[in-house]
């Protein structure tokens, strides 16, 4: 696939980076030429300097054979006039857009082919804050994700000392809960994957994916033995605008204190904040002001400001001061690669927020949804099977008789429509029917092409 992905910031060279290393033809597009050399000596792909709005520049860029373009510029108004001239000039079939304001959205009539052009919005501040909150409902989850319209969950987890699965097998584990409905599909123990039979051991500290329909996520968790304990009070460092949307999305839900170094946005914070959600001046890495505000009472931390080692060093504080759980806002990955189950429980990247949004629209075939996981070393996919007997790889087919690649599992299969939708928890002898959901876990990425051609339909001939 042909991509122009306009901006070269943090968002749009993850973008870059991720979509390169899956063979497709990527051109960056940004006026800083030292920017894009250093991005073009890490990353297979062409950069061209330039103004994006202007149309010489995006024909240099390859606009008149492009299937998708990208703006992901820190600028709004750059976004919406540059996927404007992407489709009105050039006709590129799909067009995305970053868009920070909420007056904006995927369906909105301003978007339309006769207003600006946009067919999907990205906004990595929205992600990241669904993000949290996910994790928030389920504190003891590493991450979690949803399939079908939230009907299925997946989730990570690290095996607590104490957990009822720690130093027993799968199969020990189904027998003590047959009526359970989850599904390990994934095991990591370090960096390595393990094999999953009834067979293979956990040992505490291994990190699990555990695939289950939204009604038993709390079954699962109290099943597995790690602690569940609500989150009622929250801590945020950074008043910025994940900090100002995180805050409003927990009133009426969370005692709130929020931190912000800056005046004039901490005055600002307090007149859009309703009195009882506390605002405080001063740096989120303060030992004096967190031991005076209580944070080892908190039952989360979590560092939002725009400066990574602010975030890292802040949330280490919190949690070394007693924070029950720490989180932290890290841009650069190889931060985030090296903070991920450190003393900060969870590291969050904007980029891996937004990129499964991405993927959907990339990925060939009936792909419904991707997510990024493990900092962007595995995938989940949910694609829908279409066709019949005849015609498809999948519909028809007893899970034991598709040909998955060495790792990928089949993890659940949302089954219906509507409020008749429910998730099948596969076994060897299910089979598949038309326009099933399934969902697939891939511990890595190089497996996507393979999996994506089983949703293919195949053409028949009579």
């Amino acid at each position: 696939m042909r991509i122009i992905i306009l901006g070269a910031g943090r968002v749009g060279e993850s973008v870059a980076e991720t979509l390169a290393s899956e063979a497709n033809d990527i051109t960056v597009v940004d006026p800083d030429p030292e920017r894009l050399h250093a991005l073009e000596e890490r990353v297979e792909l062409r950069g061209v300097a330039g103004n994006g709005i202007q149309p010489s520049v995006l024909r240099g860029a390859g606009a008149d054979d492009c299937d998708l373009f990208i703006a992901a510029t820190s600028l709004d108004e750059t976004n919406l006039v540059a996927c404007k001239i992407a489709h009105d000039v050039f006709g590129i079939p799909t067009t995305i857009a970053r868009l920070r304001s909420p007056e904006f959205a995927t369906g909105d009539k301003l978007l339309e082919k006769d207003g600006f052009a946009v067919d999907h919005v990205i906004c990595p501040e929205n992600s990241v804050t669904r993000y949290i909150h996910l994790l928030i409902e389920y504190p003891e989850a590493l991450q979690v994700v949803q399939f079908s319209q939230g009907q299925a969950h997946l989730v990570a987890l690290r095996v607590a000392y104490d957990s009822l699965l720690a130093n027993h097998t799968i199969a020990e584990f189904r027998a003590l809960h047959p009526d359970l409905p989850v599904r390990i599909v994934a095991l990591y123990r370090g960096e390595q994957d393990q094999l999953i039979d009834g067979d293979t051991k956990v040992f505490p500290g291994d990190e699990i994916f555990i695939l289950v329909p939204r009604e038993g996520v709390r079954a699962a968790l109290h099943a597995i033995g790690n602690p569940d304990r609500p989150v009622r009070r929250v801590m945020i460092a950074g008043g910025g605008r994940v900090g100002l949307r995180l805050a409003r999305s927990l009133i009426g839900k969370c005692e709130v204190k929020l931190i912000e170094r800056d005046r004039k946005r901490c005055e600002y914070l307090a007149s859009e904040l309703p009195p009882d959600m506390l605002v405080l001046e001063g740096d989120g890495a303060d030992e004096e002001l967190l031991l005076d505000e209580n944070v080892s009472d908190m039952d989360l931390f979590i560092a939002l400001t725009s400066d990574d080692e602010d975030n890292i060093m802040s949330a280490m504080l919190a949690k070394r001061m007693g924070a029950r759980r720490v989180m932290a806002l890290i841009n650069r990955r190889a931060y985030a690669d090296m903070m991920q189950g450190s003393t900060i429980d969870i590291a969050i990247s904007p980029s891996h927020a937004v990129i499964g949004e991405l993927l959907m629209h990339v990925r060939r075939g009936a792909v419904a949804a991707v997510h990024s996981l493990r900092r962007g070393t595995a995938e989940a996919l949910e694609g829908v099977a279409h066709g019949d007997a005849r015609t498809s790889h999948l519909v028809g087919r007893r899970i034991e008789q598709i040909p998955l690649p060495p790792g990928a599992r089949i993890g659940g299969i949302v089954r219906g429509a509507g409020n008749q939708a429910r998730v099948v928890i596969p076994t060897h002898d299910v089979e598949i029917e038309t326009d099933d959901h399934v969902i697939i876990f891939l511990p890595h990425k190089r497996m996507v092409r393979e999996v994506e051609k089983l949703f293919q339909v195949r053409a028949t001939f009579f």
